[in-house]
């Protein structure tokens, strides 16, 4: 498995230990104003991720490219800023709301460059030359 779909998983099971500990925490407290910061966790940090990561785990020459390492980190800077400054935002900050759109825009750039390397073509892979023999 390409080096870049495991990161993506690893970084992806990281999210649903983080959505997992605030759904318990929304339920031991009986105070869920932060709900949709929850689900934003769970469907772009995990979910999303662990896409990605199967994507890139059955297109490994797509993996390898500088393009996809730059799309991993532009992605998951934009969705772990976001998810915090939503969850501070949604219990009671509003001062995070400009970082919240701010970060929502690199999640989503992070998405349109996910886009175009699913749309670019893929390079040739170089065939290994067999040599013939002619005894």
């Amino acid at each position: 498995m390409p080096r870049l779909a495991h990161l993506y998983f690893k970084t992806a099971i990281c999210f649903l230990i983080l959505g997992i500990a605030m759904g318990l925490q929304m339920s031991i407290t009986h105070q869920h104003q932060v709900a949709g910061a929850h689900a934003h966790n769970n469907l772009l940090g995990w979910v999303t991720m662990a896409i990605f990561g199967g994507y890139y785990a059955l297109n490994p020459a797509k993996a390898e490219t500088r393009l996809a390492i730059v799309q991993y980190w532009v992605y998951t800077a934009g969705v772990t800023v976001m998810i915090s400054s939503l969850y501070l935002l949604l219990s009671g900050n509003p001062g995070m709301e400009p970082l919240v759109a701010v970060s929502s825009l690199v999640t989503f750039a992070g998405v349109l460059l996910f886009a175009y390397i699913i749309f670019m073509r893929p390079k040739a892979l170089s065939r290994p030359t067999t040599a013939v023999s002619s005894a």
